[in-house]
C-alpha cells in the first residue's frame, strides 16, 4: 500500500522524497520542522531506525497525525461521511473556533490529540475547494443564532465555499477520503488509515514553532541527523498570500540562517527546499525539481512556471549517490 496522506497538500514534497532519502542515506535520527502531509518521511525507502521527530505550526495538522498514530479506527469514523454542503459549512464554523484551545493543548501535552477534530478536519479538506479550509481567514462570521453569513458582497447573499460534486472543471485533482471515493469504501479507507498509524507508531509529532525540534537535543545528540526543511515560500519568492493556514513570509529567511550555521557540522545532513532565486547556499549543492503544480502563482496564470523553480539545496555532508550505497552497507549493521 503506497505511503502518502489521506488529503491534499499544497507544496508536497512527495517527488522529492526519493532524492532527499538518496542524500541523507541511512541515519540515526530524522527531523522534519515543516511537516504538512509528511511526503517525505513516509516515503523512506529503508526499515526506519533510531528516532524520527516531526513538527507542524498547524494544530489541525499535528492533531491528525497524532490521532491517527494513536486510534486510526476513531479518526475513521468521524471521517467516514458524505460529502454535504450544510455539513461542510457547519464543521468548518466549529473547527476554526477549536483551533486555539487545540493548539495549546497540542503544545503543552505531548500526548494529547483529538480524534474528532482529526477526522472532520480530514473529511472537510478533501471535499473543500481551493485554499483557506479551516485557516479562519474566510470572509464569513456567525450571528447569534449560529448561522453563517458573509461580511462583504452587498446583495449577493451567503457567498461560501462550495464542495466538490465531481471531477469535471474542478482543477486540483484529489484523492478524496469520503466513502464510495473510486471504490475505496470503507474497508480501504480504514486499512490506508491503520497502514499510516502503524508507520507513525514511534514517531514523535510535535506542535509548534519549527525551532523547537532544531536545537541539539532533538538533533545531533542522537547521532547521525538528516533534517528535510520544508519552510513556507518567502517574502521575495514572487508568491501569492494565502497558500497556508499557518503561514509566515520571514521564517524562510530565518529557517535559511539555521541552516548555513548547522549545516557544516559533520552529524548533520540538511535539505532546504525553496524557489530558485530565494536562497543563496554556498557550498551546498543545488538541485532543479519540478513540483506537480505552480499554486503560488496560480492567480496569476504561472502555475506551470512556479512548478519549475524548485530547488532543494543539500549541505556539505550529505552525500551523493554513490556514497549513499556505500554508506548505507556499511552503516547498517550497527543500527
Amino acid at each position: 500500500m503506497s505511503m502518502k496522506a489521506p488529503f491534499p497538500w499544497f507544496g508536497g514534497k512527495s517527488r522529492v522524497a526519493p532524492l532527499a532519502w538518496e542524500r541523507f542515506g541511512t541515519v540515526q535520527n530524522y527531523v522534519e520542522p515543516f511537516f504538512g502531509s509528511g511526503a517525505v518521511l513516509l516515503g523512506r525507502p529503508d526499515h526506519p531506525c533510531g528516532i524520527e521527530t516531526v513538527n507542524d505550526k498547524d494544530g489541525f495538522i499535528a492533531n491528525f497525525w497524532r490521532a491517527l498514530a494513536v486510534d486510526p479506527d476513531a479518526v475513521v469514523a468521524h471521517a467516514d461521511w458524505p460529502v454535504n454542503e450544510s455539513d461542510q459549512h457547519a464543521r468548518h464554523v466549529w473547527l476554526v473556533g477549536q483551533r486555539e484551545a487545540l493548539t495549546a493543548k497540542l503544545e503543552g501535552d505531548p500526548d494529547y490529540c483529538d480524534a474528532k477534530i482529526a477526522g472532520w478536519w480530514v473529511w472537510g479538506i478533501g471535499v473543500w475547494i481551493g485554499r483557506g479550509w479551516c485557516s479562519g481567514d474566510g470572509p464569513w462570521r456567525v450571528d447569534e443564532e449560529r448561522k453563517l453569513v458573509h461580511l462583504g458582497g452587498a446583495g449577493q447573499g451567503v457567498h461560501r465555499q462550495r464542495v466538490h460534486l465531481g471531477d469535471a472543471g474542478q482543477g486540483v485533482h484529489r484523492q478524496r477520503v469520503h466513502l464510495g471515493n473510486a471504490g475505496r469504501g470503507e474497508d480501504g479507507l480504514l486499512a490506508w488509515m491503520r497502514a499510516l498509524s502503524d508507520r507513525l507508531r514511534r514517531v514523535r509529532v510535535c506542535c509548534g514553532d519549527w525551532t523547537r525540534v532544531c536545537g541539539p537535543t532533538p538533533t545531533v545528540n542522537h547521532g547521525l541527523t538528516a533534517v528535510f526543511l520544508d519552510p513556507p515560500y518567502g517574502n521575495d519568492a514572487e508568491r501569492r498570500d494565502d497558500l497556508y493556514a499557518t503561514d509566515s513570509g520571514t521564517v524562510a529567511a530565518d529557517v535559511r540562517a539555521w541552516a548555513l550555521e548547522c549545516g557544516s557540522d559533520a552529524r548533520m545532513r540538511v535539505a532546504l527546499c525553496g524557489y530558485d532565486t530565494e536562497h543563496e547556499m554556498p557550498g551546498w549543492t543545488a538541485v532543479p525539481w519540478k513540483a506537480h503544480g505552480g499554486y503560488g502563482r496560480q492567480g496569476n496564470g504561472r502555475g506551470r512556471e512556479n512548478a519549475a523553480r524548485e530547488v532543494v539545496w543539500f549541505s556539505p555532508n550529505c552525500l551523493s549517490g554513490q556514497q549513499q550505497r556505500l554508506f548505507s552497507q556499511d552503516l547498517r549493521g550497527y543500527l
